[in-house]
């Protein structure tokens, strides 16, 4: 159901190294990209939801959502493991290492990028 999620950056060019790392792990790239205002990385075929950052459009201060958080749909843990492992080595800040959540088979790994913004790596494992 969702198509696209954007992101606010005060830095444009410093957020895309932290997601063109992530992306690549993911195995996806830049899909569209504006000079100095906006970046999305996915597919153009649409496969799964895109990520962007974008500088805000009313031109006020990029600013994090309280409650807000994107999930980046893992393939398994051990890619859990490795996006968190790239989102700190980028100099994202850690909310919660990877690792099972509950019963249920819930495994993920939380994040914050380089403006705040909540990020999490998941995937969906047998339960135990």
């Amino acid at each position: 159901m969702i198509g696209y999620v954007t992101l606010g950056s005060a830095d444009i060019e410093k957020s895309a190294v932290f997601y063109d790392a992530i992306a690549k792990e993911m195995g996806v790239g830049r899909m569209m990209e504006e000079a100095d205002s906006f970046i999305a990385w996915g597919t153009m075929e649409g496969e799964a939801a895109s990520i962007g950052i974008i500088k805000p459009f009313d031109g006020n201060v990029a600013s994090v959502g309280n409650g807000v958080m994107v999930a980046l749909h893992a393939n398994d843990q051990a890619q859990v493991d490795a996006i968190y492992k790239t989102a700190i080595t980028q100099g994202g800040t850690c909310e919660g290492e990877p690792g099972p959540r509950g019963d249920s088979g819930f495994y993920a790994a939380y994040f914050r990028d380089l403006d705040g913004n909540k990020l999490n790596a998941f995937c969906m494992v047998a339960p135990d």
